[in-house]
């Protein structure tokens, strides 16, 4: 592993004002560390649009961070608070129980205990050639996506263009069908994002996944307290039962009234290079008796699905559990 300078913060206006300090150098925010330094700096995973850090700040050192606020109208959670600390408190567990029920599914025990939330929503993807030396993808500012003519069984069927990633964070999905938005803070100031639009695509900016500037980090998450009588839902496949990311997961939270889609959102992970939403089947089930639309409105998942040569599988898989997790979350 390449050396680094390591800056303990304080507090968040510490950590913005080294940030601004170092800012002529590569630096990165760390949380629990377990993708940036167990993965991209130990890996030497670089290139021409990444190159290694040369400054680390610590963020599990502003007590601020760590925290987690429920309140009347919504719920806070710190960027640092460890995906363990999410699924085993019990306010959470009865108020948003998709988040919790997400977290649990991240990697292994270890893992949770370290890792972050923050963490979770901004790691960079998983994609092999990525993450291999001999590549020099788009993603790290070469020329080419290989996965279009090399092995693309875990690669997006839904808008890859340039780079056909799928974004690996499982809380990511739960959060966005929650509506969260991300509280930022930086050298040009604060500013909320919500996670509708936190997320950049790589038509956007090949060599980003989020909308965080070289100078600005996540603090915390905000989630507004679903109305009385939400239903959730959340199914991840994977291909090993501990410690694997998703070949596919969903997330569903949605109100119905006698039997009917009222509002919600249905969110999908293993398929596209961000969160995807899919408008199409929350459209195909507005206003219409879930039990006699799922079948239907799943359906609606290959209307925008784009497979490769050797993942058309997905597209299978996403639509069966889309229906799996709606009916479970309706209680049939």
């Amino acid at each position: 592993m390449r050396g680094f300078e390591l800056y303990d913060a304080g507090t968040v206006r510490e950590a913005v004002d080294l940030l601004q300090k170092h800012g002529s150098r590569t630096v990165k925010v760390l949380g629990g560390g377990s993708d940036l330094v167990g993965g991209v700096m130990k890996d030497w995973v670089q290139g021409k649009g990444m190159p290694l850090p040369e400054v680390l700040i610590d963020l599990t050192t502003i007590k601020d961070l760590a925290t987690i606020k429920l309140d009347g109208g919504s719920t806070t959670i710190g960027a640092v608070v460890t995906l363990q600390e999410i699924v085993d408190n019990d306010e959470l567990k009865k108020r948003l129980p998709l988040l919790t029920q997400a977290a649990e599914s991240v990697a292994s025990p270890l893992i949770r205990n370290f890792g972050t939330l923050g963490g979770n929503v901004n790691q960079r993807p998983r994609c092999w050639f990525f993450r291999g030396e001999d590549f020099n993808c788009y993603k790290k500012g070469g020329d080419f996506c290989y996965a279009v003519t090399g092995d693309n069984r875990y690669h997006a069927i839904i808008g890859g263009e340039l780079c056909y990633i799928v974004h690996p964070s499982d809380t990511s999905v739960a959060l966005l069908a929650l509506n969260a938005k991300a509280k930022i803070a930086g050298v040009g100031g604060d500013r909320d994002v919500a996670f509708d639009n936190y997320f950049i695509g790589p038509r956007e900016d090949v060599l980003r996944e989020n909308v965080l500037k070289p100078n600005e980090f996540m603090t915390h998450v905000e989630i507004p307290n679903p109305a009385s009588g939400t239903k959730f839902g959340w199914t991840k496949l994977k291909d090993r039962q501990v410690y694997d990311f998703a070949l596919i997961s969903v997330a569903a939270a949605f109100t119905v009234d006698g039997g009917t889609w009222k509002d919600g959102r249905v969110t999908l992970g293993g398929v596209a290079p961000v969160p995807y939403r899919a408008k199409v089947v929350e459209d195909a089930l507005k206003g219409k008796n879930i039990k006699d639309t799922i079948k239907t409105a799943a359906a609606q998942i290959r209307t925008v699905a784009r497979p490769m040569s050797v993942n058309a599988y997905k597209v299978d898989l996403a639509q069966g559990l889309i229906e799996r997790t709606i009916m479970e979350a309706l209680g049939n």
